[in-house]
């Protein structure tokens, strides 16, 4: 596979209001780990390689185990997550596969109990940011396993956001 274009070079401008949603997102105020959840899941569903490197990438030099990494696409089997992360991530799914039943009301209500509004409205913000990041990086065919967890302390928060978040 060859990247097709870095879409951040070629048009920085258009990129700084995704760039400014995802900095929104990573400082909303949600745990970091729930974040990377989220983000790993949408990411699975919508099968984009080079998000599913970074995020679990993102998430072990957080902290993350192994475990819980790879159990995220069958978390509804596992013990490993927490009421609040499994309503996040059922949450997550609905969003990102929202042409199939939209959001449906179990699982809005089951969030719900676990979210406040606002913190339902960072979530949906969170969900939107990484949908967006996979259809560029999908579209433009991002190379899988260039990720580096340093990547944006290395090359600065600018340069950085070219090729992701």
């Amino acid at each position: 596979m060859e990247t097709r274009l870095d879409y951040g070079t070629v048009l920085p401008v258009g990129m700084e209001p995704i760039r400014a949603l995802s900095k929104y997102a990573r400082e909303c105020g949600l745990e970091p780990s729930l974040l990377e959840l989220v983000y790993l899941r949408a990411s699975q569903i919508n099968g984009c390689a080079y998000c599913v490197d970074m995020h679990t990438k993102d998430a072990r030099t957080k902290g993350e185990t192994e475990q819980r990494l790879y159990g995220v696409s069958v978390w509804r089997e596992t013990p490993f997550f927490t009421e609040r992360e499994r309503a996040a991530l059922a949450f997550t799914e609905a969003v990102t596969l929202i042409s199939q039943d939209h959001v449906p009301d179990d699982v809005y209500g089951e969030t719900r109990r676990h979210f406040s509004e606002e913190e339902m409205v960072k979530l949906v913000l969170v969900i939107v940011s990484i949908n967006a990041w996979n259809r560029f990086a999908i579209t433009f065919r991002n190379l899988p396993g260039t990720y580096q967890p340093d990547h944006f302390v290395a090359r600065g928060e600018k340069a950085a956001a070219t090729k992701g978040r």
